[in-house]
């Protein structure tokens, strides 16, 4: 019977783990480690801003965990922002996690990440927001770790919008690029003892992000709270406020936003 006792040992280390990824789940940025292999996930974000009357936003969006390294995210946009709601973009983000260090209750990860977006919304700003506002392409490195119920993620990563988009917008010229950085925490609340994967996870996350003008020297620094609750493991629904900490970049987008989310995941959908 040992081998028995064992197995269920790590049976139930193995689903503790995967419970306790929850807190990486961050709500305004991507951590290092992937969604399940062979999954599939189906997010529908609501953003409202409250800075300048820009209006509101909804972001459908399709995630595919390929296999244990490799996840991509296929996204479009609609906004009020220019008349009535409608189409703005698209965009593609791709994620390889190329480092993992395991241990008990903890791990750390790192991968490289990559978007490409078009837009039509002719935005003037001298931020750089590719989920929307901008055509571009982005990419970077993010590396996470988790020790029990806390994970602290870090990522830096360079944006660049088409050469065709500067020549579009000469009224207020576009920076060639921004360097973006970030720095978000997360805490698993509840539940304060795993007994099945079907309990509920309640998270709390403080996220720091900040992007800088490489030509100018203008940058900015926000804040954002937010909570999360996840639901038999496939069920996630996040609240999240973003507001400017410090700056002087203040014709933006994502200035003070308000976020809403639902995801829901399948697993093994992938064959």
């Amino acid at each position: 019977m040992r081998w028995l006792n064992q197995a269920c040992a790590l049976v139930a280390l193995l689903a503790c783990s995967v419970l306790a990824r929850g807190q990486e789940l961050y709500v305004y940025t991507e951590p290092a480690s992937n969604m399940a292999a062979k999954s599939a996930g189906f997010r529908l974000t609501y953003e409202s801003m409250d800075n300048k009357g820009y209006g509101n936003r909804l972001v459908p969006e399709i995630m595919l965990g390929i296999n244990r390294n490799f996840m991509v995210h296929a996204q479009a946009f609609l906004s009020d922002m220019e008349g009535p709601f409608g189409f703005e973009g698209t965009s593609l983000y791709l994620k390889y996690r190329f480092l993992s260090i395991d241990g008990l209750r903890k791990h750390f990860r790192m991968a490289a990440f990559g978007r490409v977006s078009s837009s039509k919304r002719p935005y003037h700003s001298e931020d750089i927001n590719l989920e929307g506002d901008n055509s571009g392409y982005q990419f970077g490195l993010v590396g996470t770790q988790l020790l029990h119920k806390l994970a602290l993620s870090a990522n830096v990563g360079y944006s660049r919008v088409f050469e065709s988009e500067q020549k579009i917008r000469p009224a207020m010229p576009l920076p060639e690029g921004m360097l973006n950085y970030s720095l978000s925490a997360g805490y698993l609340l509840f539940p304060v003892t795993y007994r099945n994967y079907k309990q509920p996870n309640l998270n709390v996350y403080a996220e720091i992000l900040g992007k800088t003008n490489p030509g100018t020297g203008n940058s900015y620094v926000d804040i954002a709270p937010a909570v999360q609750l996840i639901l038999n493991s496939q069920l996630r629904i996040d609240v999240g406020y973003r507001f400017q900490a410090a700056g002087n970049i203040d014709n933006r987008y994502l200035r003070n936003m308000f976020l809403a989310r639902v995801e829901y995941n399948i697993f093994n959908i992938i064959k």
